[in-house]
């Protein structure tokens, strides 16, 4: 059959050496296409297994396409590429998963949702199928990240089985290779808009006599760390607003002289370490700032702000660099000004904590300005146009 969207449906399974399940997986599968009369195909994408699944597919009505890019998500891309049907629902292929039973997926995709997605804690988990450790604290604590970051509906971001529009989906352009695939296609479908829900489906217990792919730690800080990545909202912007101000403040505060509040005293040592903090805190601001406009000149989906937009046409390499110029101009004058009281006293001793103190408010707008500056000439390099081949 030319690959064509000709059919309704594509019940698509990675595999990597699933020889020992992969067989009653296909038979389910094929069962319910048989029983809903759904037109439709099994497709399994093959990632080099070497057990012999490939001949195990094939002689069970599968349809098989070689994957050569390692890794889940790569097997996955491959596979949605390679699909033929409408709709696509995904699972894997070690018997966890009922493949004869898909219908709450389908009455939803057909009703027009475009990621369906399954929900374990609410259809049951078999016991011994989820390991304690995902059950109670990665799963869980996890999925609620992704809820709290991106305002996601999804409450079992890592369930295996799901469905979805292979349309909408081929359009969020999904990159990632591994496990954390899971995560990018939940976040880029809330980002982009699609109509999302879940469904409870059930998890058993899986078939296979060797230790699953999944490497608990591993794949966990994968999917954490796409999480914060893809929000710099929360892993930049805010703490680095927060540094920022807290660290100017009792930078600014300080240069005045000493302050004491109780039994506790803050001196000049107090100073600089709150001006490093001002430095690292701007530096996260402006890595955020940057990350966004770049993301939008490069077309990602990412959730849009007025308050973002309203920023972003006032900020330009002119405006930066006029910014940055006066901030680090004001800098350099407290400098000057402290060289010319030195001056003044014929270059003696000087009191050393006052000395500090204002040297430490010179340096930090100085190297305030220096960002500022350097940040509006890469925003300059972003706004160059490129014709791209």
């Amino acid at each position: 059959m030319p690959l064509t969207e000709t059919l309704e449906l594509s019940i698509l399974m990675p595999c990597l050496n699933e020889a020992e399940t992969l067989a009653v997986c296909i038979d389910k599968a094929q069962a319910y296409l048989e029983r809903s009369g759904i037109s439709g195909e099994v497709l399994i994408a093959d990632n080099g297994s070497t057990d012999g699944s490939q001949e195990i597919a094939a002689a069970h009505g599968a349809r098989v396409v070689a994957v050569a890019d390692k890794g889940y998500g790569s097997a996955l891309i491959g596979g949605i590429a390679a699909a033929q049907g409408t709709y696509v629902i995904m699972g894997d292929a070690d018997d966890s998963y009922d493949f004869s039973n898909l219908d709450g997926f389908m009455d939803r995709l057909r009703a027009g949702d475009e990621l369906v997605m399954g929900n374990r804690f609410l259809g049951g988990i078999e016991p011994g199928a989820m390991p304690p450790l995902h059950k109670y604290l990665g799963n869980p604590v996890l999925s609620w990240i992704g809820r709290v970051l991106f305002r996601s509906p999804i409450k079992d971001f890592h369930c295996g089985l799901r469905g979805f529009n292979r349309r909408s989906m081929l359009a969020l352009h999904l990159q990632t290779t591994g496990m954390e695939f899971a995560s990018e296609m939940v976040v880029k479908s809330t980002l982009g808009g699609s109509r999302v829900s879940e469904v409870p489906t059930t998890l058993s217990k899986d078939g296979r006599s060797r230790p699953p792919h999944l490497r608990s730690w591993h794949d966990g800080w994968r999917h954490l760390r796409f999480l914060l990545i893809f929000s710099p909202r929360w892993l930049f912007l805010i703490p680095g607003t927060l540094g920022f101000g807290i660290g100017m403040i009792g930078s600014v505060l300080l240069s005045a002289g000493p302050i004491v509040v109780g039994p506790v005293g803050f001196y000049a040592s107090s100073q600089v370490y709150l001006a490093a903090l001002s430095v690292v805190g701007y530096q996260a601001v402006l890595f955020a700032i940057l990350t966004k406009i770049y993301a939008q000149h490069e077309g990602f989906q990412i959730p849009r702000s007025r308050n973002f937009d309203r920023l972003q046409k006032r900020i330009s390499l002119e405006s930066s660099a006029i910014v940055g110029a006066l901030v680090f101009i004001l800098g350099l004058g407290i400098a000057i000004a402290q060289l010319a009281g030195w001056a003044a006293s014929g270059y003696g001793a000087l009191e050393a904590d006052a000395a500090i103190r204002g040297a430490v408010l010179a340096a930090l707008l100085m190297m305030l300005g220096a960002q500022t500056v350097m940040a509006g000439l890469f925003l300059g390099v972003l706004s160059v146009g490129l014709k791209r081949v």
